[in-house]
């Protein structure tokens, strides 16, 4: 059943559960499942590791190399 992840050990049961679907072929109820896991581990990574904008500059010096 899917639900929202709260917790450190859903997320890990989602993500190994996306390694087993992620190559489901399309229009399968598992390339259903493993859209939605995507979305849901997604939120879930938004809410847990916030990724910030890069420096600038840093971001200038990263692309120039």
């Amino acid at each position: 059943m899917l639900k929202l992840i709260k917790t450190t050990e859903e997320y890990d049961i989602a993500l190994k559960r996306l390694g087993e679907v992620f190559d489901a072929p399309a229009g399968t109820p598992e390339s259903d499942e493993c859209d939605v896991l995507a979305v849901l581990i997604g939120a879930y990574e938004d809410e847990h590791y916030p990724i910030g904008p890069p420096d600038p500059i840093e971001a200038i010096k990263i692309r120039m190399e």
